[in-house]
C-alpha cells in the first residue's frame, strides 16, 4: 500500500468518534453544595474562617467533583431570589448530587430579604430544591442546620434554630430523601469538647491573636479549619452511614484523623 494512503487511514482510524470516546477522560457526578456562610468557600487565604463544604472538597474522589455554591449571609429564599437556584438548575445532569443545607438565615425574620418561616417559606424552598433536583435526574440530600456554639450560664448547649431542623426531617422523611444530621452531630461535637475547648472549632482570638483580625474576633458561627475538617468529616461519615451511591466518590478518614 502507497505510505500516503496508509497515513490517512491511521489519520481517520485515530480521529473516528471511538478513538476519541477511549481517549476521552473518564467523568463521575457533580456534587452541588448549596447553603449559606457555614458551608462556603472563604476566599481570603490569610484569614482563619473555613466553610465546612471548602474542607468537604479534599474529601471528594475523582473522577466526580465538588461544587460548591453555599454563600454568605444567604437563605433558601435569597438564594432563589438571586437566581442562584436557576444557575444550579441549568447545570444539573443525570446521576448528579445536590446537598442542601440552609437554616441560619431564614431565621432572621427581621429581615424580610432572608427570613422564612419555617413552616412555610422555608419548606415551601426546600420542597422545590427537591423536587427541581429529580426533575433533572438529579439526587437531592437534604442536611440540618449545624448549630452555633452557644452556652448557658449552668453550661450547657443552646438550641438556636428552633423548628428549622426539626421540619428538615419532617421534609426528608415525607419526600423520602436522604439526611445528613449534621445539627445533632454537631451538637454533640460542641458538647464533647466543652466550654472552652469548643472555641477552637470557632473563631475566638484575642486582639493582637492573629495578624488577619488585629482587633480580635469571638465569632461562635463561623468555624476555623479544624471546625470546618471536623464537620466535613462528620458530612461524609452521614453519606457512608446511609450507604448511598454517593459514597463512592467521598473519602471516609480512617478513625483518628480529624
Amino acid at each position: 500500500m502507497p505510505l500516503p494512503r496508509l497515513f490517512v487511514i491511521l489519520a481517520c482510524a485515530l480521529l473516528s468518534p471511538a478513538a476519541v470516546r477511549s481517549a476521552s477522560p473518564p467523568t463521575g457526578p457533580v456534587i452541588y453544595l448549596i447553603g449559606d456562610s457555614t458551608a462556603a468557600n472563604k476566599t481570603k487565604p490569610d484569614h482563619p474562617e473555613r466553610g465546612w463544604g471548602q474542607l468537604f472538597n479534599e474529601l471528594i474522589v475523582p473522577p466526580a467533583r465538588l461544587d460548591n455554591r453555599a454563600q454568605n449571609g444567604r437563605s433558601t429564599k435569597s438564594f432563589i431570589q438571586e437566581k442562584r437556584w436557576d444557575a444550579v438548575v441549568e447545570k444539573l445532569q443525570p446521576g448528579d448530587w445536590v446537598i442542601i443545607q440552609f437554616g441560619h438565615n431564614d431565621e432572621k425574620l427581621d429581615k424580610p430579604a432572608v427570613g422564612a418561616e419555617a413552616r412555610g417559606a422555608y419548606r415551601d424552598n426546600l420542597l422545590r430544591f427537591v423536587r427541581e433536583s429529580r426533575e433533572h435526574g438529579a439526587h437531592p440530600i437534604l442536611a440540618t442546620s449545624v448549630v452555633r456554639r452557644r452556652w448557658d450560664p449552668a453550661g450547657h448547649l443552646v438550641d438556636t434554630h428552633g423548628d428549622y431542623p426539626v421540619v428538615v426531617r419532617e421534609l426528608a422523611a415525607e419526600e423520602t430523601v436522604p439526611l445528613l444530621e449534621l445539627n445533632q452531630l454537631t451538637a454533640r461535637m460542641e458538647e464533647e469538647a466543652g466550654v472552652e475547648g469548643s472555641k477552637a472549632f470557632h473563631l475566638w482570638f484575642a486582639p493582637g491573636e492573629h495578624p488577619a483580625i488585629p482587633q480580635g474576633i469571638q465569632d461562635d458561627t463561623h468555624y476555623s479549619e479544624l471546625g470546618a475538617r471536623r464537620v466535613a468529616t462528620l458530612a461524609a461519615k452521614e453519606i457512608h452511614r446511609l450507604a448511598l451511591p454517593l459514597s463512592a466518590s467521598v473519602h471516609l478518614p480512617a478513625a483518628g484523623q480529624p
